[in-house]
């Protein structure tokens, strides 16, 4: 996957100062091996970072930044360093990055792994400075085959010219960076479920508290890092906080600059580096060129399956989380999806949760049994054969599964796109009821749940 443009974005240059993920990208789309990343500033930051500043000083500067995690949470990433345990003598700690994604439509850390594998490598290099890790795993999609070859290989050329392993940079720091490649489950994208599964264990989410930050993997402190908000920390600290925040667009509360993305039936599928604050319509219209001649917008997701669906008319909202969240959603990943015309709502839910279902991690009652049950209603409004009562049902479900009714985020993030889809589109759900008159009664039509 590479970068592509459309409109505007065919005018405007990448550059450090306004595409502090993306400048160094070639333009044939190969990687950016070692020598070149170095020719392009490459692990400038780092040193900066050893030489220069203290630990805490990285950890003080990366909050002040306002940089917030870019898998989909957006908690603040300083926040969250500065809940590692201060106790000098724990002398075992783990940096881990979260490399899993599997939310459907999203795919941008693929593509900083397999095109600047570098560029993590510095920041969880610099992270892991100012954490006082000695040892960082990459959790990685294990389909991403690419991605391990090129982290595999980018690991061992900072090995080699020493800025992994001991005495980095010759300041007595040791940090061992290895690439793990999951079994893949949707749910490792949770980072206690990715704790479990790197440990050798099932991928169930553990409960909170302990957060992993007191007691993590191997049961030492472990702060765990999306890629792309790693992959922010260099600039953060070569260029400063006034100009991180300044990236973003006038009305923005998040900050910096983020990698969004448009796939469905556009013109121009593709991902890109915008200032947080983009309007939708922007991203839609300017950079994925709008739908395909003879297909009109239905709907749109702005951040992966697991958020909830808007409508054209939302477009104008601004692309950050605050932003987002005034029309009803969520921004989750930042890559959007197109729905066309051509798609019936039920049967594009029946997909999304047939999927999420299976993904479940299958520990909690109403994870575990909701969603299936939501299938068996889908694909029986989808067939026709729908009864009164069961888009109540659905709604229902949609509230027993929401947020802080289930052990971890996977089934609120799952029912989100239902909810939204029957509050906007109930009339395609409604044309999958059968007549009175031959329907089955309730009594006679159990629902076996989980099968």
């Amino acid at each position: 996957m590479t970068l592509t443009s459309f409109g505007p974005a065919n005018r405007i240059k990448r550059s450090a100062e306004t595409h502090p993920l993306t400048w160094r990208l070639r333009d044939d789309g190969e990687a950016v091996w070692l020598d070149e990343y170095q020719a392009k500033n490459g692990y400038a930051a780092a040193r900066k970072a050893f030489a220069d500043m203290a630990q805490d000083d990285i950890v003080q500067t990366v909050k002040d930044s306002g940089l917030k995690g870019r898998g989909g949470a957006g908690f603040p990433t300083g926040v969250k360093w500065g809940l590692m345990p201060k106790d000098e003598s724990i002398n075992i700690r783990y940096l881990l990055c979260n490399a899993d994604e599997m939310e459907p439509n999203t795919w941008k850390d693929r593509m900083l792994m397999e095109q600047l594998p570098h560029l993590l490598i510095e920041g969880m290099l610099i992270s892991a400075r100012a954490l006082k890790t000695y040892r960082g795993y990459i959790f990685l999609r294990g389909e991403y085959t690419t991605a391990a070859k090129h982290l595999n290989r980018a690991v061992e050329e900072a090995k080699a010219a020493g800025l992994l392993g001991k005495n980095i940079l010759g300041s007595g720091f040791d940090f061992e960076l290895f690439v793990h490649t999951g079994a893949g489950r949707y749910i490792c994208g949770e980072e206690t479920a990715l704790i479990n599964s790197l440990e050798g264990r099932r991928a169930n989410p553990r409960s909170k508290p302990p957060f992993p930050a007191a007691v993590g993997v191997w049961g030492k402190p472990t702060c765990v890092n999306n890629v792309e908000t790693l992959c922010n920390v260099p600039a953060i600290i070569a260029d400063g906080v006034d100009w991180y925040k300044s990236l973003a667009r006038e009305g923005s509360e998040d900050m910096g600059t983020k990698l969004m993305g448009f796939s469905g039936k556009v013109k121009n599928p593709g991902l890109w580096e915008l200032p947080f604050g983009v309007t939708g319509r922007e991203l839609f219209e300017d950079y994925a060129g709008g739908m395909r001649d003879g297909f009109k917008l239905k709907a749109w997701q702005p951040g992966g399956a697991g958020t909830g669906f808007l409508l054209p008319e939302h477009l104008d909202a601004q692309m950050y989380a605050g932003g987002i969240a005034k029309v009803g959603t969520r921004m989750g990943t930042g890559l959007a999806m197109a729905v066309d015309d051509s798609v019936n709502m039920v049967s594009l839910l029946r997909n999304m949760e047939q999927f999420f279902a299976r993904e479940s991690c299958g520990f909690c009652t109403p994870c575990r049994d909701g969603l299936p049950w939501s299938v068996k209603l889908l694909m029986a409004i989808e067939n026709g054969e729908g009864q009164p009562g069961d888009i109540e049902t659905l709604l229902g479900l949609v509230g027993f599964l929401g947020p802080g009714k289930t052990f971890c985020a996977h089934a609120p993030g799952a029912v989100e796109p239902l909810g939204s889809a029957i509050k906007y589109f109930r009339h395609e759900f409604e044309a999958g009821i059968a007549p009175v008159s031959a329907a089955v009664p309730p009594l006679a039509r159990p629902i076996v749940v989980g099968a």
